[in-house]
């Protein structure tokens, strides 16, 4: 029986493993890993306080997002891998209540996300950053 995503400790497990995946993602890789360099564990503790915040509505993130993504060569494909991976972890490690949240929110932010860019690549209006 797979456990919900309800500690840090589940949510620690959800990141790790989906940014695991996502670094040796041959469509992700190489835009993550350029992007963030060396700065992996600074990156994913911050993903984990985003997502405890996102989850569980703890404080502890504080950012924008969106603005890291905003200058990023990314398009649909990179968003629907995106989920793919995002969706293929939380298949393989988890199942509950939390867990189809974090599915729910996660397609919403993608969509929110390629809309943002898609609206900036095509507007000479800049995103506030």
């Amino acid at each position: 029986m797979k456990n919900d995503i309800l500690t840090a400790a589940e949510v620690k497990r959800m990141v790790d493993e989906f940014y695991g995946k996502v670094r040796k993602d041959t469509l992700l890789g190489g835009i993550f890993n350029g992007a963030i360099q060396d700065r992996w564990p600074e990156h994913l503790a911050k993903m984990c306080r985003f997502w405890q915040a996102v989850l569980f509505q703890e404080q502890g993130y504080h950012g924008n997002p969106f603005a890291p993504h905003a200058q990023l060569p990314i398009g649909k494909e990179h968003f629907d891998r995106w989920l793919l991976l995002f969706y293929e972890t939380l298949d393989e490690n988890f199942q509950g209540e939390k867990t189809e949240e974090a599915r729910w929110r996660a397609e919403k932010m993608a969509e929110m996300f390629h809309s943002k860019i898609e609206f900036y690549k095509n507007s000479s209006s800049r995103p506030l950053i």
